[in-house]
């Protein structure tokens, strides 16, 4: 084992999992960025953080000199072995030592926050690790497909991207400066800490979108008192953000106003939450409140991405870059049975409203998607699917989900599943 190997832990960090004390753990691939991770690790020491450089190598040298934690004592971590890291090809190494550093980095104690910096590989071996750690631990990952689609690489996490505008290959006047500005992120990251509120309160989580903003606004306006209130932008992203935080056991309950996602995997949108949204709640008994917000839609970007084969359905420029897409009422009558068949398997508490006049600000009298029969379809579906018991209650209310009286509704059924009794307010 390194001399400075995993083992070593320090006691100044119990709460090293805050990300707000201990160590900066700065990773990357020493055998081909062992100057630009140094300087990383520079600029963090003038700056009066601690920092531990680990190796995430994946060929079979000699450890690097410069690593506080060499290749080799990260890749034990792996389930099987570090045998399993330094095998086959190139992609299966990389695969596999993202693997044994996500197991490597959970095990620290005096974890404070972490940088990276790279290609594709080294994307690829750091952030699986970093999307691991508690959202608030401080991430940072410096890297040349940062001006890209990042998705599969934050995920629902809070991981901070930045782009280098060079190559991460050789220190010069702009690398050096981008290095710097990633290394002072971190460590303003590391210590930062947030405006306490007045009072500790139960966190909720509740979902929207543009077009159901004012439902949740006056949701929130009705429960901030005695909750803080966590609002996630339904964009697939969102909805695994709000997912992930459910099942850690973050929230006391949840208001899931806005379920659009489902509307873009039944229709083919791009902002899915993917076929697993809802499932989180028949593994975790979460107190639930949900309804169709903006169900009446699909998205995709601009005019011109959207598929030829829908070219002839009903339209709407939301922006320059999100194109709308009005459900039918054969992909309405999908999406309630998808909705209805997860309801009926949440395992806490459900009330599930429906607003009869319309699930979005463009579902009314005079506004685009204004299409009663496809409303219909998609309340039906729910209604002759869903299994009514005494824990799980179907609610149709003759309101516009975006109403003041739609609002009052869900808070009080949330009032109700959470005291156990029918709320008086």
């Amino acid at each position: 084992m390194h001399s400075r190997d995993v083992k070593r832990k320090t006691n100044k960090s119990k709460a090293a999992l805050s990300g707000k004390s201990g160590r900066a753990y700065v990773a990357g691939t020493f055998d081909t960025k062992a100057r630009e991770l140094c300087y990383l690790r520079d600029c963090l020491v003038k700056q009066g953080i601690e920092v531990t450089l680990v190796d995430l190598s994946t060929s079979a040298a000699e450890a690097s000199p410069d690593a506080d934690i060499a290749a080799s004592s990260v890749a034990t971590f792996h389930a099987m072995g570090a045998a399993a890291v330094f095998a086959g090809e190139r992609a299966s190494a990389v695969a596999a030592m993202a693997e044994a550093f996500a197991h490597f980095l959970r095990s620290r104690d005096d974890l404070g926050g972490i940088i990276s910096a790279g290609g594709s590989g080294a994307t690829a071996l750091a952030t699986p690790a970093m999307r691991g750690l508690p959202v608030g631990v401080p991430k940072v990952m410096v890297s040349t497909i940062a001006s890209g689609d990042v998705r599969p690489h934050v995920g629902s996490s809070d991981i901070a991207m930045i782009y280098p505008v060079t190559d991460i290959s050789g220190l010069n006047p702009i690398s050096r400066k981008v290095l710097a500005n990633a290394a002072g992120a971190l460590a303003g990251m590391m210590r930062a800490e947030p405006i306490a509120g007045d009072k500790e309160k139960p966190a909720i989580g509740l979902t929207m979108f543009g077009v159901t903003t004012p439902c949740v606004q006056a949701v929130t306006r009705l429960l901030e008192a005695d909750h803080d209130c966590i609002v996630f932008h339904a964009t697939g992203s969102g909805g695994r953000s709000f997912e992930m935080l459910a099942g850690s056991g973050f929230f006391a309950g949840v208001l899931d106003i806005t379920t659009t996602e489902i509307a873009d995997e039944i229709a083919g949108g791009v902002l899915t939450a993917g076929p697993e949204r809802l499932d989180v709640f028949a593994s975790h008994a979460i107190p639930y409140v949900g309804s169709v917000g903006a169900l009446d839609m699909a998205n995709f970007w601009a005019m011109d991405t959207v598929p030829a084969h829908l070219r002839g359905r009903l339209l709407h420029i939301h922006n320059a870059n999100v194109t709308l897409m009005r459900t039918t009422g054969e992909e309405n009558a999908r999406i309630g049975r998808f909705i209805a068949e997860k309801l009926n398997r949440m395992n806490g508490a459900v009330r599930f409203l429906l607003p009869m006049k319309g699930v979005s600000a463009l579902d009314q009298d005079g506004q685009p998607f204004f299409d009663r029969q496809a409303d219909a379809a998609l309340f039906a579906a729910i209604e002759e699917n869903f299994h009514d018991t005494s824990t799980h209650r179907l609610v149709k209310l003759p309101y516009h989900i975006n109403d003041p009286q739609f609002a009052e509704a869900l808070a009080q059924s949330f009032r109700e599943i959470t005291s156990g009794e029918p709320a008086d307010r």
